[in-house]
């Protein structure tokens, strides 16, 4: 499940946009101050951040520059000004998209939606290639494309290790079977397609062969899959 940090001081406004992605199924974060969201940008990992411009004490813009200085979530400015200037500005501060008020409720979801995607693909794609990876006892060695359980080799197709190497890298996310695809494969997902399961159902028995656990991905019913932590 994704996690959204708002930042909006209009009541209105912030609870309208935090129940449309909480029936999106996203996890939502409120702050209604540049102070408060800076506090929690610190401390917590976000995958989008919802960021109004006009904001009490500390403005938007200078949020904007703040995060951008140690961390490169992706961000939605909200701004009442529809001019090239304003958007040029915001764009040079490192803004992935604005949107002007007011703004249609599915414009507001298509944008986040998107810029979610983005994010995961790019972070997959730009990711350290030769930074080993772990969760319990899997390594992965991106430059080199190898799994091992506990020693031993796992043979997965690309796909597969695909998958893998995302959800390892991201071990506290749930994925949908949407981010997925669209990530893995870099093509719209039809609700039909059966391919992510069969490929997740195919890492777990490889790993489980190789000699390891049979619960290292659970499915988040309803959902899609997470990684499993020992015991849980």
């Amino acid at each position: 499940m994704a996690r959204i940090l708002i930042i909006e001081d209009n009541m209105e406004i912030h609870q309208m946009e935090k129940d449309l992605l909480g029936k999106s199924g996203y996890e939502t974060v409120s702050a209604f101050s540049g102070t408060e969201a800076l506090i929690y940008v610190e401390r917590e990992a976000f995958d989008l951040i919802v960021l109004d411009l006009m904001l009490p004490g500390l403005p938007g813009d200078e949020v904007l520059k703040k995060i951008r200085q140690e961390n490169n979530t992706a961000i939605l400015c909200v701004t009442a000004v529809d001019s090239v200037e304003s958007k040029v500005k915001l764009m040079k501060l490192g803004a992935d998209d604005y949107l002007v008020k007011p703004f249609h409720y599915e414009e507001f979801l298509v944008r986040v939606e998107a810029l979610l995607r983005r994010s995961l693909s790019s972070a997959s794609a730009f990711a350290s290639k030769s930074e080993a990876l772990t969760f319990r006892d899997i390594l992965i060695e991106p430059d080199s494309r190898k799994v091992t359980v506990s020693g031993t080799e796992v043979e997965l197709t690309k796909k597969e290790y695909e998958i893998l190497e995302l959800m390892v890298r991201y071990p506290q996310k749930v994925f949908t079977k949407e981010n997925i695809f669209e990530t893995v494969w870099g093509e719209s997902y039809l609700p039909e397609d059966n391919s992510v399961n069969v490929h997740v159902s195919n890492i777990r028995k490889k790993l489980s062969a190789a000699g390891g656990a049979e619960d290292y991905i659970k499915t988040i019913w309803g959902i899609g899959y997470k990684l499993s932590e020992a015991g849980k």
